[in-house]
């Protein structure tokens, strides 16, 4: 589904970009002179995780061989603070929550043979991005451009704790820092600017707390990935 809409946004991006050579009146042609904008932000989202196995072999019954991740779709929203540093150089803080879910597939042994095991592994982010927007020249009513930057996020339905009913169940950290990279553009409109993006985060900490059960046991480390289709509004 998101290769879909990433491809669709490519191609319609492509689109106005070539529609955007032809000379037209340009739509709020002041814009990119104010030194600060605000605005709101909404999209759509998947969550993965990298996952690195244990080197360590458990040899009893109930013991968990490999692991599988699936990716689920959640969605964010969020304001948007945009500061001109620069001509083509812009200073952005977006603020926001994020909802979204992994999957997580064990393929089990059990005294049976082999089974398999899913935890749904929910997540809930406050986020705090703060990144630079590096522009093109403007075309017309158009303008394309690059983004990079670090996320504090802080994940709100991660708990210290799980009860006896939820086990067997991956606890996670609360607290992870991540490094974004996306490319987007701008569209001009005649009373706001209207911005398509995408962007890939990779969180930079080891997010799995060792519970002690097999399940914990068998990851040595696991680290937290995010890409994000988002739609600004400024």
């Amino acid at each position: 589904m998101l290769k879909k809409v990433v491809l669709s946004l490519v191609l319609i991006s492509i689109c106005f970009l070539a529609d955007a050579q032809r000379s037209k009146v340009l739509n709020t042609p002041k814009y990119d002179l104010d030194p600060l904008h605000f605005g709101f932000t909404v999209g759509f989202n998947t969550m993965d995780f990298n996952i690195y196995n244990s080197k360590k072999f458990i040899n009893s019954f109930d013991s968990v061989y490999a692991v599988n991740n699936l990716r689920q779709a959640g969605f964010n929203l969020g304001i948007v603070s945009n500061l001109r540093l620069a001509p083509f150089l812009d200073l952005r803080f977006l603020p926001g929550i994020t909802f979204g879910q992994r999957d997580l597939e064990f393929l089990v042994r059990g005294k049976n043979g082999f089974y398999k095991r899913v935890m749904k592994v929910e997540s809930t982010f406050l986020e705090f991005p703060l990144t630079l927007k590096y522009k093109a020249k403007r075309i017309n009513n158009y303008r394309p451009y690059l983004i990079g930057g670090v996320n504090y996020r802080l994940d709100l339905a991660a708990r210290k704790e799980i009860k006896e009913e939820e086990k067997p169940m991956i606890l996670l950290e609360r607290d992870d820092l991540y490094y974004e990279l996306g490319f987007g553009i701008d569209y001009y409109l005649p009373f706001f600017k209207f911005s398509t993006e995408i962007k890939y985060c990779v969180g930079l900490a080891n997010i799995i707390r060792n519970d002690g059960t097999e399940y914990s046991r068998g990851i040595e480390k696991m680290v937290s990935n995010l890409i994000v289709v988002s739609f600004h509004f400024e």
